[in-house]
C-alpha cells in the first residue's frame, strides 16, 4: 500500500473573509440584474387615454452614464399629489435624434397606454401634441417608433 502524499494547508481567515466578498459581490450583481430585467409594461390599446398636462420636469433614468430613459412628470390640475401624471416617453437617444426638448410649465395633449409599473400609474406616451406640432413615439400598435 502507497501512502497518502497529499497535503492539506489550513485555510486562512484572509482567504475566507476574501472568498465571502466574492460570494456577497456576486449576490448582488445576479440580484440586480434580475432586478432591470423585469419586463417592461406593455402598450394596452384597451387603457388609451388623452389628457391636457402642464410639464414639470424631464427626467432621465439612470440621470447619467447607461442609456437613460426619458420620462415626464407632469401636473393635470391644480392638486400636486393627486394631478400628478407620470409619461414614459422614451430612450434620451430618441428625443436627441429628434431634436425635442420640453421646458417647465410647456402646455402639452398627451395620447397613451395608462399602466402600472411597481405599483405606480404610468402613462406610455403614443404621441403628445406640443405648441401645434404632433409628435409620436409610438405607432398606433403601440409598437415603439424608436
Amino acid at each position: 500500500m502507497i501512502p497518502s502524499t497529499s497535503v492539506h494547508k489550513p485555510v486562512s481567515f484572509v482567504q475566507v473573509r476574501a472568498f465571502s466578498g466574492y460570494c456577497l459581490c456576486l449576490s448582488l450583481v445576479l440580484l440586480t440584474s434580475a432586478a432591470f430585467s423585469q419586463a417592461p409594461p406593455k402598450y394596452d390599446s384597451a387603457t388609451e387615454t388623452t389628457l391636457k398636462a402642464t410639464v414639470e420636469e424631464l427626467k432621465l433614468v439612470p440621470p447619467s452614464g447607461g442609456k437613460p430613459l426619458a420620462y415626464l412628470l407632469t401636473k393635470t390640475g391644480p392638486d400636486k399629489d393627486k394631478d400628478s401624471v407620470q409619461i414614459f416617453l422614451c430612450p434620451k437617444s430618441f428625443l436627441d435624434n429628434m431634436g425635442i426638448a420640453f421646458k417647465p410649465d410647456e402646455s402639452i395633449q398627451i395620447t397613451g397606454s395608462r399602466v402600472k409599473q411597481a405599483g405606480a400609474d404610468l402613462i406610455l406616451a403614443r404621441e403628445i401634441l406640443k405648441g401645434g406640432e404632433t409628435l409620436t413615439f409610438r405607432f398606433q400598435d403601440g409598437k415603439p417608433a424608436w
